[in-house]
């Protein structure tokens, strides 16, 4: 393969000849954006042009030459020709960028979890943003994960020894981790950084925390998993795919490759209506990205994966999940501890009677979780569910026989310490670490992490704790949990958070 001039590579701008340059390789993807999951219109945005930028927002360079035999490196982009404004794609982007971040406040200016989400909110991409920060229709229940911590009161207890306060436990009978916090399983990590979630593996690796590795990476699990430290354990979340072959493909991939434990999100058999992200109609080409995440990081086709014609105005979170298949059951759950010795773990247990059931099956634990408030609208929060949890356990004589882990709304020390009180084994942090990447990278999210650590030492303390099992359900009063009224306005998640909108009028318009 040659040289090949930012001119030539423009000579080649359309359906009849179509040549994009991702990562300094120039390909012709002349037939293959006929076979494309996400269709013509993406790759055609960028014909003649160099696409790494919009290409690597969701996914590795090296996944390109792997999506079909159709796609034919030509040459190398000769960067020291001549540039043509329209050969790169990137640079209103890049000037865009520049100008978000323009007197972004330092990382020392950082306090708490909430300051990450305003500075976010303020230099992330709208697209990006809105996807992130989206949850499901009126996203009451989106404010309720974090307004419902607000109805749990602490009851310090006095004049015990604090001196040394040790905030490290154990996960899945295994992993001894710094704090009983998780980075939980988010989509899509190239939206706030380029480097995506190897960003989380590696902060979670520099701070002893576990970091659940998604489905929807927009990384590849290799990437991910290369990432990890010496002795670091990780933890994988699945997305059960429509063809069990590619889901038993990926689960013995995370196996082999050393997870110590297999999440299965079990609520998300529809996408949640979205509404955030559905109104910016995210336009970059994510479609794609389930070629890979039905579990072959070699790069399947799109008939292999089964995958539906997407429905790009319904936002990014659509785009991206059509894959999954809405007839998962109980059934499945078995035939998965047929699959792996991995500890299994059902992520998004709703009710005490669900979690009773996945006790039985002899499943290893449960997340207690509302997706983040991003599927079903006015259903409770994690925090709430959690003694339901543990009440039907006991009662069933099974509390003790797994692990019980909670989401959703997590963003102060005094969160987690509540959580554990009512019965947690451990506590997923999203969002905030998503944010944290999007605005410092890998420093911002060790930041946020010691952030946790500060806060959740400080309230042990106060609360007369020195190790984690010292927490007990008797130093939290929860008995107006179930009442949905907080008689104190929280100023900060008021500050960040967004309010839907209606769709606006064009005034520019001429009738």
């Amino acid at each position: 393969m040659g040289l090949v001039t930012y001119k030539q590579l423009a000579e080649h701008n359309n359906s009849g000849s179509c040549w994009i340059a991702v990562g300094g390789t120039v390909y012709d993807v002349t037939q293959f954006i006929h076979t494309h999951p996400g269709g013509a219109k993406i790759i055609l945005k960028e014909a003649g042009k160099d696409a790494t930028s919009a290409f690597e927002a969701v996914h590795s360079v090296e996944l390109l030459p792997r999506f079909d035999e159709t796609v034919k490196p030509v040459g190398t982009l000769d960067k020291s020709s001549e540039r043509l404004d329209s050969n790169d794609s990137s640079t209103a982007e890049a000037d865009a960028a520049a100008l978000r971040r323009a007197g972004m406040p330092s990382l020392g200016s950082v306090l708490n979890s909430f300051d990450f989400e305003a500075i976010a909110r303020q230099t992330m991409k709208p697209e990006a943003w809105a996807y992130y920060s989206s949850g499901a229709e009126d996203e009451i229940t989106l404010r309720e994960n974090h307004a419902a911590f607000h109805r749990i009161a602490l009851k310090p207890r006095v004049l015990v020894n604090v001196s040394h306060i040790d905030t490290s436990t154990t996960f899945l009978k295994q992993t001894r981790v710094s704090l009983p916090v998780y980075i939980t399983a988010c989509a899509l990590g190239k939206l706030g950084h380029p480097d995506g979630e190897t960003v989380l593996t590696r902060a979670a690796g520099a701070r002893n925390v576990v970091q659940m590795m998604p489905t929807l990476a927009s990384c590849s699990l290799d990437d991910m998993l290369n990432a990890r430290v010496d002795s670091q354990d990780t933890w994988f979340q699945l997305y059960v795919n429509a063809d069990r072959n590619v889901t038993r493909d990926v689960v013995l991939k995370a196996e082999a490759r050393g997870c110590k434990g297999l999440f299965v999100t079990v609520d998300a058999p529809q996408l949640g209506r979205r509404e955030k992200d559905m109104r910016l109609k995210y336009q970059e080409d994510i479609s794609d990205i389930i070629v890979k995440t039905g579990g072959d990081e070699e790069g399947e086709s799109s008939t292999s994966t089964g995958q539906k014609k997407v429905n790009r105005a319904m936002g990014a979170a659509r785009a991206i999940s059509s894959f999954i298949d809405p007839s998962l059951s109980w059934k499945d759950i078995e035939w998965l501890q047929t699959v792996t010795r991995m500890p299994i773990v059902l992520k998004g247990v709703q009710t005490g009677a669900d979690a009773v059931q996945a006790a039985k099956l002899g499943l290893a634990g449960v997340v207690v979780s509302n997706h983040g408030g991003r599927q079903l609208d006015t259903c409770r929060s994690g925090i709430e569910i959690l003694p339901e949890v543990v009440a039907d356990l006991k009662r069933a004589g099974l509390h003790g026989k797994m692990e019980i882990y909670v989401d959703g709304g997590f963003r102060r020390g005094s969160d987690v310490f509540k959580a554990i009180a009512l019965g947690a084994t451990g506590v997923g942090i999203g969002r905030p670490s998503l944010y944290a990447m999007s605005t410092f990278g890998q420093e911002g999210v060790e930041r946020l992490l010691d952030i946790f650590r500060e806060e959740l030492e400080m309230v042990m303390g106060l609360m007369g704790c020195t190790k984690i099992s010292d927490i007990t359900e008797d130093m939290v009063d929860a008995s107006h949990l179930s009442t949905r009224v907080s008689l104190v306005r929280d100023m900060l998640h008021q500050t960040v958070y967004e309010p839907l909108q209606p769709p606006q009028f064009n005034r520019s318009s001429k009738l």
